[in-house]
């Protein structure tokens, strides 16, 4: 019988379950050596793509699973990676997950997610989950190191395994950050805004103790300043990121007599519960005022109207986030400080007062800062 006979008769008998697949199996089938189907599961940086993808085309017609205990055992290694999130219902890390992951599996790790929920329980499990060794490394989105209280001040951290911090950033730590220019990417879109001839604009926060919204927060003020405005407080609305915060923002400005003409959101989802609102109370965004956000997450583009918002790269943020942890993890050098750009994004629910001519809207870009 020919090879290719004899591969047919191996894949018949996987499929039907008339014998167990081994390593041996998949590199027989694979016509690579069992040290290279290893290397692909295991550092697939190390083996050829032409390579690696007959082994993934060997392992999926066999069903081959690789026996992740004795592989640790032998490693010393889980090859799994927690992501921990402060809150996984926000669209907003979709794509930021996506990217991780993207990442993660190129390198032949896997992730756990780990969504805290604002749970000091749900964070002790996860701090004895990593004590117990039961990941080689962490991606924190959720501002701080487990263990810390929540102002950034505390016993520094004990994990014992590498760290990246992504998106928020942890001042005290000393890990890797990956980040935007949050304060930049808020003070530009409040200019734009007062470009446009907005003179009373309203500003919706985030929680007050998280640190992206202390960045933008000061953006806010700063883009004031540029622009020659007061500050007034009675124009800062709280929130926390949350479609029922802006709704309780828009109910907020739909019983004022006197309303501001513009008004920033520190979050899409925020300004889309508030155009809602607003719109259900009969006013039109934007010929009876003006609304932006912060993120450009999916259903921005299609909000009715439009979202104008600030675009964070989330995908490529996630993909940076992982391959500085993978290089940790695998004994390289990696940067400190990474900071992407981020893009004005112009769509429908801003316009000019309806006493001014509208500007000319152009796409512009927060300029990159290189990784330190």
């Amino acid at each position: 019988m020919d090879e290719s006979g004899s591969s047919g008769r191996l894949e018949q008998d996987y499929a039907s379950g008339h014998r167990a697949v081994r390593i041996h199996d998949v590199a027989r089938l694979a016509e690579v050596s069992t040290a290279t189907v290893s290397r692909a599961l295991a550092t697939p940086e190390r083996v050829s793509p032409e390579a690696r993808a007959r082994v993934l085309e060997a392992i999926a017609k066999t069903g081959y699973v690789p026996n992740p205990a004795a592989r640790s055992l032998r490693s010393q290694k889980t090859y799994m990676v927690l992501v921990v999130l402060p809150d996984l219902s926000n669209t907003f890390f979709s794509k930021i997950l996506r990217g991780i992951e993207e990442r993660l599996f190129e390198a032949g790790y896997g992730m756990i997610i780990s969504d805290l929920d604002g749970s000091p329980e749900k964070e002790a499990h996860f701090a004895a989950f990593i004590a117990a060794g039961r990941v080689d490394g962490a991606i924190l989105l959720n501002g701080h190191l487990f263990g810390q209280i929540r102002d950034g001040e505390g016993p520094p951290d004990k994990a014992g395994i590498p760290l990246v911090a992504l998106c928020e950033a942890i001042p005290s730590a000393d890990i890797p950050q990956i980040e935007i220019d949050n304060r930049s990417a808020a003070s530009r879109m409040t200019q734009h805004l007062a470009s446009l001839g907005h003179r009373s604009i309203a500003y919706v926060s985030g929680p007050e103790s998280n640190i992206l919204e202390r960045e933008r927060f000061l953006g806010y003020q700063d883009g004031l300043r540029a622009a020659g405005l007061p500050f007034d407080p009675e124009l800062v609305l709280p929130g926390d990121y949350t479609i029922e915060a802006g709704v309780a923002a828009g109910e907020n400005l739909v019983a004022r007599s006197t309303r501001p003409s513009a008004v920033f959101c520190t979050s899409d989802e925020m300004a889309i519960g508030l155009m809602r609102t607003l719109l259900s109370a009969g006013l039109r965004v934007p010929d009876d005022i003006s609304v932006a956000g912060f993120d450009d997450i999916e259903f921005a583009a299609v909000a009715e109207p439009a979202l104008t918002t600030i675009h964070q790269p989330r995908r490529e943020l996630g993909q940076a986030a992982a391959s500085v942890l993978i290089d940790l993890l695998q004994g390289r050098s990696s940067p400190k400080h990474i900071r992407l750009e981020t893009e004005l994004v112009f769509r429908d629910s801003v316009a000019a007062p309806q006493n001014m001519e509208k500007a000319p809207a152009k796409t512009t870009r927060t300029r990159a800062m290189k990784p330190t």
